[in-house]
């Protein structure tokens, strides 16, 4: 009975709107107006309050969707678990979750969402085709995020750049350099080569070459280097330093210095015993030899 009365209601109503072509050849727009008013008073009412809806579940639900991510990501640093992780799956839930606002927006607007899931399924394994390079990137943060092979706040070298993880997101991975320079690689990218991380372990070897004349007493120059490394109070006693003579050269006897010292402090130590074998070099009289040749001219 019910959808009978439904039926005679969109009936009249059709039948309300019908437009006189003739008339509106005769500049007669009555029955045009007749008919906005009709749709306005039906069509156009149920659009508008979709439309107001659509609009109310989208800023609600991203609202809801900020508010959600935040308490997941407080959770989750309450379990000490590593900044790259935790923004990783951060950013994944609100990916996910930022989706089903958008469907359940387009469905308050009247569309069927069955229907758009089936079309957007096709449109999503041409586009899957189309970005196989995104798809592997994406890849290739998950198994970042398993592996580990570098974390946030790392000093590392891949994808033919260099500097400190600021962040791992879906597809790229985000470095700042030492001079503050932003840089977004491709995860696959870093990946698919050979990753140096400067950062991994706790200690790092510094490897130094400095070279003296061949008129120079080696075994003063030993004692000088070792007394530099010993009173730097920032290389470590264990391991121990390496000193050894390494190479006869062309115009310098070189000589291997090995301190051992904290990551952190790798140019610290580096810059400091440089500049300390110069200064005690030109004290004790010993020379720092430069590329040169020696001519001989014979007079016959």
């Amino acid at each position: 009975m019910e959808e009978n009365t439904t039926e005679a209601a969109e009936t009249a109503a059709n039948d309300a709107v019908m437009i006189d072509i003739d008339a509106l050849a005769q500049g007669d727009f009555s029955g045009a107006a007749e008919m906005a008013n009709a749709w306005l008073m039906t069509t156009g009412l149920e659009l508008g309050k979709n439309v107001i809806v659509a609009l109310l579940i989208f800023v609600i639900g991203r609202w809801l969707v900020h508010a959600i991510v935040n308490a997941v990501r407080k959770a989750l640093l309450k379990t000490d678990m590593e900044d790259t992780l935790e923004k990783f799956l951060c950013n994944i839930l609100n990916a996910v979750l930022m989706i089903v606002v958008v469907i359940a927006t387009i469905g308050a607007l009247g569309v069927q969402t069955t229907s758009l899931l089936a079309v957007l399924g096709a449109a999503g394994l041409a586009i899957g085709l189309a970005l196989q390079g995104s798809l592997s990137n994406f890849a290739a943060g998950v198994l970042i995020i398993a592996f580990r092979p570098y974390k946030v706040g790392d000093f590392i070298e891949g994808g033919g750049v260099a500097g400190t993880v600021d962040e791992v997101q879906i597809f790229t991975t985000v470095l700042k350099t030492p001079d503050n320079k932003k840089i977004v690689v491709p995860n696959a990218q870093i990946m698919n080569g050979t990753i140096t991380n400067f950062s991994a372990n706790d200690t790092r070897r510094v490897d130094l070459v400095f070279g003296c004349g061949y008129g120079d007493d080696i075994d003063k120059v030993y004692n000088v280097l070792l007394d530099i490394v010993e009173k730097n109070d920032l290389v470590l006693k264990d391991p121990a330093p390496g000193i050894a003579l390494n190479t006869l050269a062309d115009s310098s006897v070189n000589f291997n210095v090995r301190p051992w010292c904290k990551t952190a402090d790798y140019w610290t130590v580096y810059n400091g015993i440089t500049e300390q074998v110069k200064r005690r070099f030109d004290e004790e009289g010993l020379n720092i030899p430069f590329p040169q040749q020696d001519v001989h001219i014979y007079n016959h």
